[in-house]
């Protein structure tokens, strides 16, 4: 129905929210926030809280902005979504139709991935521990690609590989020695990591010859990952022309063609307003010419190239959802606002200090009148959500949201004091669909034995 013209304006998000928020979300009529046509509050009354709100046009829109990104930069290029940001069979479904080829890390993400009948030739499997039973699963299902991590996994996935008759593509996981200043707990591309081999130490150099020498493997590239989130793009080139000039060694030395070639993921997403990502053009950009350059000074043919954005794919598509409870104020201290989730459901601000944007879902610009932090119901001091952030007046049954929630906090949650996970549901065009039920009672008692 078109609108009158002289209706007044419907209330719009500010621009840094737009950059933080689902890109379908807005305002209501009543001012509450609305993520793809559907009211937090509805949601809310419907299903729940705390709620996890996912937007499949978020998810969509960033598909295609890295599938399309990196095309345009680099021909010869895939996107593969790291599951571990979030797996969910539904969203396996959404990943498969946009294209985009998918990593695991473990049998029980291999587990989402055939539920949604996910193409095995578009899987890889990544891991610094796989086990036997994992390895046969995957290399049944007919799995495009594992990235070996250890020499153990050397030896184990040859031997599994053999007793089924296969000849099974592989990636060896280096190490290139590279700091991408992120989090100390999320740099892995270190020399003080468990994954990968070394280039630095000279593991690298020795699980090339082994993994070449190995019968039912057959080695197509290379693959590092420096780190997660990476907001500076330097480090990518200069990853990307160490670990290259390595693989023209290794070609000099054990004939190993590089046919493909992954450097990883890590791209940022924005958390806080002050804090935004480089646009997905610049990453594409930067790790395109490094690669070009690169094998031009190596003498390398350009190989296929993979890139592994995780949660720059789906923390934006993501919101959760929280109601106030006590607020305990303690003059010339700190206000407490206890909302009904926390730690369990997303422990990364206990975890890495992570920062959230908080929003109160009713008129969430209202004129803030205090100073708050925003803590969680479980036994520990650390569980917060987010430290001293203004807000409007809040009492208890006011509805809070934190966008950009939508990487790593599902995956990471616990019951923790015996708590139940929240419920998940995607909204498109108005329509709410549960993807994952609300965890009750009887689920936190199903796998105790009395």
């Amino acid at each position: 129905m078109p609108v009158n013209s002289t209706d007044p304006p419907m209330p719009q998000l500010t621009e840094t929210d737009r950059e933080l928020f689902p890109v379908t979300a807005g305002l209501d009529s009543g001012e509450n926030i609305t993520i793809g046509g559907c009211s937090i509050p509805d949601l809310v009354a419907e299903f729940g809280s705390p709620l996890y709100i996912y937007d499949e046009d978020t998810v969509r829109h960033m598909c295609r902005q890295f599938a399309g990104g990196f095309k345009q930069a680099y021909e010869r290029s895939h996107v593969e979504y790291s599951s571990k940001a979030f797996a969910n069979p539904a969203l396996a479904r959404i990943i498969a139709e946009e294209g985009l080829h998918m990593d695991i890390v473990t049998g029980g993400e291999l587990v989402f991935a055939k539920a949604a009948n996910f193409p095995p030739d578009r899987l890889n499997f990544h891991g610094n521990n796989k086990g036997r039973e994992e390895l046969a699963e995957a290399i049944d299902y007919r799995i495009g690609r594992v990235t070996i991590d250890s020499f153990y996994e050397i030896g184990l996935l040859n031997e599994v590989a053999s007793e089924r008759g296969v000849r099974q593509k592989v990636l060896l996981r280096v190490s290139p020695s590279v700091d991408p200043h992120t989090h100390m707990l999320t740099t892995t591309g270190v020399l003080d990591s468990k994954f990968g081999f070394s280039i630095e130490t000279g593991a690298a150099a020795e699980a090339v010859e082994r993994a070449m020498a190995a019968q039912n493997l057959e080695v197509v590239g290379l693959h590092f990952h420096l780190g997660s989130p990476i907001f500076e793009l330097e480090p990518y080139s200069q990853a990307i022309d160490y670990v290259l000039n390595f693989a023209a060694q290794m070609r000099d030395a054990h004939g190993l063609r590089l046919a493909e070639f992954n450097p990883g993921g890590g791209f940022a997403v924005g958390y806080i307003g002050e804090r935004l990502p480089p646009p997905i053009s610049a990453y594409a950009s930067e790790i395109s010419e490094a690669v070009r350059s690169g094998c031009d000074r190596y003498g390398l043919d350009e190989p296929l190239l993979t890139v592994e954005p995780g949660r720059a794919i789906v923390a934006r598509a993501g919101v959760a959802v929280y109601t106030v409870g006590g607020i305990k104020r303690i003059p010339e201290v700190r206000v407490y606002v206890s909302v009904d989730g926390g730690m369990g459901d997303n422990i990364r601000p206990a975890l890495y200090s992570s920062r959230y944007t908080v929003r109160r879902v009713r008129e969430p610009y209202a004129t803030p009148q205090e100073k708050v932090t925003v803590v969680g119901k479980y036994c520990e001091s650390g569980d917060f959500i987010a430290k001293d952030v203004d807000l409007p007046p809040l009492e208890p049954g006011d509805l809070l949201c934190t966008p950009a929630s939508g990487a790593y906090a599902v995956p990471m949650a616990s019951n923790y004091n015996m708590t139940t996970r929240p419920a998940i549901v995607m909204v498109k065009d108005g329509d709410a669909r549960l993807i994952r039920r609300r965890e009750t009672y009887a689920d936190l008692l199903a796998t105790s034995l009395v």
